[in-house]
């Protein structure tokens, strides 16, 4: 079976597309074919303007296009779409979610924040790992934050912040965010066996890269923040010329840290682990779970 996924992000748009294997004893192996990022930065607009800028909704409409030939060739079997933070602050989104389905077939389903967090977990990294510990998934985008913890062999608490790395380049997070974040973290977490961070996204996937770890191996929260004062110290264009960043990545990933360092100082998490997954991966095993039923 032949599966995909598009997420459209605040900051980009992805494209995950997915064979999934099924055996008779065993649990199904999704195996990724092809994954493709459209920096389509959508919160550059929406989060200042309210809308989506004629250029950026040419931009959608043109990635979608591509994206509908993709799943042609690939012989995809059945695609499941979401847009998050920026569309849905967009007064134009809807609108434009119309336009695109007109003109690529592909229909886009804008997810609450709730819903984000709850896909997100659905990758089930945790029920995994060691039943001696707790686990706390974090997942950065560009719009908002979503938090799930996983303790006691069960899923105990999830919750979207609007805390996200270009509202924060864009100085339009409120403090009374930040202590909602920070009061909310430090109550869901009391009381549960060591946490373990589990970081989704972009950013600290770009960030495991650097660290040269082995997969599997956990960064430590002082080694984040070491990242964050060295990147901090660099101007963006350096840090494209420095660390081979993309610039739709150099400018982000200073804030993605602070939000990273943040939710684990609150959570009292010492390591992170970065199983290299995002919101595209959770949408395809949601996808799947939707078909099997």
């Amino acid at each position: 079976m032949r599966l995909a996924a598009i997420d459209i992000g605040s900051n980009a748009a992805r494209l995950l597309i997915t064979n999934v294997i099924e055996g008779i004893g065993h649990p199904p192996e999704f195996i990724k074919i092809d994954l493709i990022r459209v920096p389509l930065r959508l919160g550059f607009d929406v989060f200042e303007n309210g809308v989506i800028s004629e250029q950026r909704e040419t931009m959608i409409l043109d990635t979608m296009n591509a994206y509908s030939h993709l799943l042609k060739v690939y012989g995809v079997n059945s695609l499941k779409a979401c847009a998050t933070s920026a569309m849905r602050d967009a007064k134009n989104g809807e609108e434009i979610i119309k336009k695109v389905k007109e003109e690529t077939g592909i229909e886009i389903e804008i997810i609450s924040g709730d819903l984000e967090a709850s896909i997100i977990y659905e990758t089930h990294v945790a029920e995994n790992m060691s039943v001696n510990n707790s686990y706390l998934y974090i997942d950065v985008g560009g719009g908002s934050t979503e938090i799930n913890l996983f303790a006691e062999g069960k899923l105990v608490f999830k919750k979207s912040f609007n805390i996200g790395t270009i509202r924060l380049l864009k100085n339009l997070v409120d403090d009374k965010v930040w202590d909602e974040m920070k009061d909310t973290i430090k109550a869901k977490t009391k009381g549960f066996k060591k946490i373990i961070a589990i970081g989704t996204g972009g950013n600290i996937n770009k960030i495991f890269s650097i660290s040269k770890k082995k997969d599997g191996k956990p960064l430590e929260l002082n080694l984040l923040r070491d990242y964050y004062k060295e990147f901090s110290s660099f101007s963006i264009k350096d840090r494209i010329r420095l660390y081979k960043f993309r610039e739709d990545r150099a400018d982000v990933i200073v804030p993605a840290l602070l939000i990273y360092i943040n939710v684990m100082r609150w959570a009292d998490a010492d390591e992170i682990l970065v199983p290299k997954i995002g919101l595209v991966d959770g949408l395809v095993q949601h996808l799947y779970s939707e078909l099997r039923k």
